[in-house]
C-alpha cells in the first residue's frame, strides 16, 4: 500500500509518494511524458536497481544513463561537469527528464545539475537510503566545497519523489544509522511523541517495511510543513539544520566520507542539545539521545580534532552571520530557535563537549 503527500512549492506542487514496488510503475507518477530519459545513480545501486527503471519506459523512448562514484567525495565540481559534458553528448534537451537514483549525494548533485542543464530541466528524486527522506524533500540542491559542505547549490524542486522502501532493505547498518539520525532530528523538531517513537528503535535488527514507511512519512511530513513555511531558508527552514552546524564542520574536518553525513549530524545533535539544556536552563532529552546513540553503535569516539578548526569552519555554515556563528537550539522539544553564540563560550562548550565523548569512550 502506498501512500503520499502533496509539497507546496512557488514554482508549483510536487507529490511525494511512500511504498513498495513502486520503482516498477514510475510512469504513473510522473506529471507529464517526455522526450528522454537520463538516469543517474551510483555504483552499487545502479548494479541493484537500474535495470528496474529502465524498465518502465517503452523501447522506442530515448533512455540513457550515468553512474557516478560511490561516496560523499562525488558530490563535487568535477562530477557536476563530466555529468554536464555526458548528457550534452548523449543529446539531452530541455525537454528530457533526469532521474536522481540514489541516496542524498545523487539527490543533490543531480538535483544541481538539472538545475542549471539549459537554464534548468524536470528531475525526479529516487531516494534508496534512509537519510535521503530528508535530502529529496525541499528543493535544496548542491555540491560541495574544498571550504565545506554545500556551498554550490541553487533551490530547485523536484518534479516528483518517488519513494520505494523496498530499496532500503539492501542498506548497510552504517547506512541505516546515518538516515535514521535525520529522522530523530525531525522527532525533536516535531513532539515528543515522535521523538519517544523514534528513539524506542532498535537499528540492530531488521526494520519492517511498516515502520520504516510510518517513520519516514512523518519526517517528511515535518520537512514539508518546514518547507512550505520558508522555502528559500529566510528563518524558518533553518530548523532542519539542527545538528548541522557542528555536523558539517565535523564532516568537512575529517574528510568527506570519513563518517557518514547522518553520523556527524548526530553528533551535532547531541552537542546541540548540550548548549540548549544551558543556554535555557531546561531539561532536554540529551542523555537519552546520548543512550540510544550508543546502543545502536553511532561512532561517538572522535579522532585528535583542533576546536579553533572547527570552530573556523563552523563560521563558514551558511546560517552565519557577520563571522559569527549561529546555531539551531531548542528551548523546548518541537520548539527551535536560530541563536547566536558568544564565540568564547561556544569555544569553551566545545571543548568540554568533546572531552566528554572521550570519556565516554574510555
Amino acid at each position: 500500500m502506498e501512500s503520499s503527500l502533496t509539497v507546496q512549492t512557488s514554482s508549483g506542487n510536487y507529490v511525494v509518494t511512500v511504498g513498495a514496488g513502486i520503482r516498477k510503475k514510475i510512469s504513473s507518477y510522473l506529471p507529464k511524458s517526455y522526450e528522454s530519459i537520463y538516469i543517474v545513480s551510483d555504483q552499487k545501486v545502479a548494479d541493484l536497481y537500474m535495470e528496474d527503471v529502465k524498465a518502465n519506459f517503452p523501447s522506442f523512448q530515448q533512455v540513457e544513463s550515468y553512474v557516478v562514484p560511490n561516496g560523499e567525495a562525488s558530490k563535487n565540481i568535477d562530477q557536476y561537469y563530466q555529468l554536464i559534458t555526458d548528457a550534452l553528448e548523449k543529446g539531452l534537451n530541455r525537454h528530457s527528464l533526469v532521474i536522481a537514483l540514489g541516496g542524498g549525494v545523487i539527490g543533490d548533485l543531480v538535483g544541481f545539475f538539472a538545475s542549471t542543464f539549459m537554464r534548468g530541466i524536470d528531475f525526479v528524486q529516487m531516494p534508496t537510503t534512509i537519510l535521503a527522506h530528508d535530502s529529496s524533500v525541499g528543493g535544496k540542491v548542491g555540491i560541495n566545497h574544498a571550504y565545506g559542505k554545500n556551498l554550490i547549490g541553487s533551490f530547485y524542486p523536484p518534479v516528483a519523489v518517488i519513494y520505494d522502501v523496498e530499496t532500503l532493505t539492501s542498506l548497510p547498518q552504517r547506512e541505516v544509522r546515518s538516515g535514521y539520525a535525520e529522522v530523530v532530528k525531525h522527532g525533536f523538531l516535531r513532539d515528543s511523541a515522535f521523538l519517544t517513537d523514534v528513539i524506542r528503535t532498535d537499528l540492530n535488527k531488521p526494520l519492517s517495511q511498516q515502520t520504516l514507511k510510518e517513520h519516514l512519512l512523518q519526517g517528511i511530513q515535518v520537512k514539508a510543513e518546514v518547507v512550505e513555511k520558508d522555502e528559500r531558508e529566510s528563518h524558518h527552514r533553518m530548523f532542519l539544520n539542527l545538528g548541522h552546524t557542528l555536523g558539517h564542520a565535523l564532516e568537512s574536518e575529517l574528510g568527506y566520507g570519513v563518517w557518514t553525513h547522518g553520523e556527524a549530524v548526530a553528533v551535532g545533535m547531541l552537542f546541540a542539545l548540550k548548549v540548549s539544556e544551558k543556554t535555557f536552563e531546561v531539561k532536554l532529552s540529551y542523555q537519552e539521545l546520548l543512550q540510544w546513540l550508543k546502543h545502536n553503535n553511532y561512532p561517538l569516539s572522535l579522532p585528535d580534532v583542533k576546536v579553533a578548526s572547527l570552530l573556523e569552519k563552523m563560521k563558514k555554515d551558511k546560517k552565519s552571520r557577520d563571522n559569527h556563528v549561529q546555531m539551531v537550539l531548542l528551548k523546548q522539544i518541537g520548539e527551535p530557535i536560530i541563536q547566536k553564540m558568544d564565540e568564547g563560550s561556544l569555544c569553551r562548550d566545545l571543548e568540554d563537549f568533546l572531552g566528554e565523548l572521550v570519556q565516554q569512550n574510555d
